[in-house]
């Protein structure tokens, strides 16, 4: 009896939110969430996650360590909706309140194989000096209701930001059944970690 062509292909997806870099800020933990399209339905795993609170290395890169673990796999039946990670980093104010200190997404890779990503984080602005006085008075900063607005397109032109940190994931990306059901996702990687070339004054 030959066996059916499989209906959907799974990705799988692990690795860590490795590390951080916010000049301005200590004591920052992370909160992360996967977006996707309606095709995609994850099937072991967890698709959100929060880390503990890292205080930055003594050294000269002054890296906020995390080292949180990211495991997930999705099954879809199409491309459509590619999985992103969306990052959010929180920290206290000078009154003690938690604020948000950056948001963040990158798709997760395509192709099977270990990836780096550094992500630059960005958090929304008040339109207005006097808005902006009074979020730092009341110590309420502007932030999104939900941050997976992050991964959409939909309305983001009107948010006023500015760019704030980077964010550094490691991913490790298995697929399977894709190319039976006639997608090409390249050649694994094998040079151990890819990623994009990074441009000048990104923290590696």
């Amino acid at each position: 009896m030959t066996t059916a062509s499989p209906s959907v292909f799974l990705l799988m997806v692990n690795g860590q939110v490795e590390s951080a870099q916010f000049p301005e800020y200590d004591d920052l933990y992370c909160k992360y969430c996967f977006v996707y399209g309606q095709d995609w339905a994850p099937t072991a795993g967890l698709e959100e996650g929060i880390s503990q609170i890292t205080s930055k290395s003594q050294d000269v890169r002054q890296a906020l360590v995390w080292n949180f673990p990211i495991d997930v796999t999705f099954k879809s039946t199409n491309p459509y909706g590619w999985p992103q990670i969306v990052l959010s980093v929180y920290g206290p104010d000078v009154f003690g309140n938690d604020v948000v200190r950056g948001y963040g997404a990158v798709h997760v890779p395509f192709s099977p194989g270990r990836h780096k990503r550094t992500i630059p984080m960005f958090v929304p602005e008040s339109t207005s000096k006097l808005q902006k006085f009074t979020s730092w008075f009341m110590g309420r900063r502007p932030e999104y209701t939900d941050p997976k607005v992050v991964a959409q397109g939909e309305g983001r032109e009107v948010t006023r930001v500015r760019s704030q940190g980077f964010v550094t994931l490691l991913f490790n990306v298995v697929t399977k059944d894709m190319r039976k059901l006639g997608y090409d996702t390249g050649p694994a990687d094998t040079q151990g970690v890819s990623g994009p070339s990074l441009p000048q004054g990104f923290p590696q």
